[in-house]
């Protein structure tokens, strides 16, 4: 219930939709003084969101730094959340990628440079979803395409949110007797700026996987003219998947699922 419940709901705090509240009611009022100071309220947040430099900066500081891929140990299982492909885009004979897709090809990468010995994929069906075919199985698929073994795959193909993916992931390895094997190391691929949530769901089931993040939405910061006067459509994106992780992070504390 909590997954549809956030789904539906979640535009609510979202930065633009905020903006666009208050132009909207302050435009039916905007006879009245506190129609205008609305508008005007709704306009400069508009101007503040979609600053550039202002939304790359928060989210370098959010995201954790990239590792080096020849730095890392090898580890049993890499396991990859799911949430960056087209699921209802037709036909079914590929593999249709959003933004994101570095969580799967650096996850080939390090299959094939011999990092991870397995790859666990976790995602289901999502939200209303228009067939029968998960996000796991597809992008399984699409691993194999690549170059992964089909053996060396596992597919867990129920979870709807971050936490599924935590809980039955737990569940699978120790139904594998991978969870219950000595020196047994995995490692948790997903995009920098969820990793926070992520990582901590994952240690709530009792598993500890050391972390790789991927799909980097910030860059090194620069202070020039087109950062901080040239309006971005794309900075209003980074404040909203910003916002969205921090409602999620603090909704998944209050109902201790981190």
């Amino acid at each position: 219930m909590f997954f549809y419940i956030s789904q539906l709901f979640s535009f609510l705090v979202m930065p633009f939709t905020i903006c666009l509240f208050l132009i909207g009611v302050g435009t039916f009022a905007i006879h009245r003084s506190w129609g205008k100071k609305l508008v005007l309220t709704g306009f400069l947040l508009t101007v503040f969101f979609s600053n550039s430099y202002l939304s790359n900066w928060l989210m370098y500081d959010w995201e954790p730094p990239p590792k080096d891929f020849h730095s890392l140990p090898d580890y049993e299982v890499g396991i990859i959340l799911t949430g960056v492909t087209n699921i209802d885009k037709t036909p079914k004979d590929r593999t249709y990628f959003n933004k994101g897709a570095d969580r799967v090809t650096h996850a080939v990468q390090l299959y094939k440079m011999g990092k991870i010995k397995k790859i666990l994929i976790t995602g289901g069906l999502g939200f209303d979803p228009s067939d029968e075919i998960s996000e796991a199985a597809s992008l399984g698929d699409f691993m194999v395409w690549a170059g992964v073994k089909r053996a060396d795959l596992i597919l867990e193909t129920a979870a709807k949110n971050t936490r599924e993916n935590a809980v039955y992931t737990q569940q699978l390895l120790k139904e594998k007797g991978i969870l219950d094997q000595q020196n047994s190391s995995f490692l948790l691929i997903t995009s920098a700026f969820h990793m926070k949530r992520a990582k901590a769901c994952f240690v709530k089931t009792g598993l500890n996987p050391d972390t790789f993040p991927v799909d980097y939405y910030a860059a090194t910061p620069k202070f020039n003219i087109k950062t901080i006067f040239q309006p971005s459509i794309n900075a209003i994106l980074v404040w909203h998947k910003l916002v969205k992780e921090w409602v999620g992070i603090l909704a998944y504390k209050t109902l201790g699922y981190i």
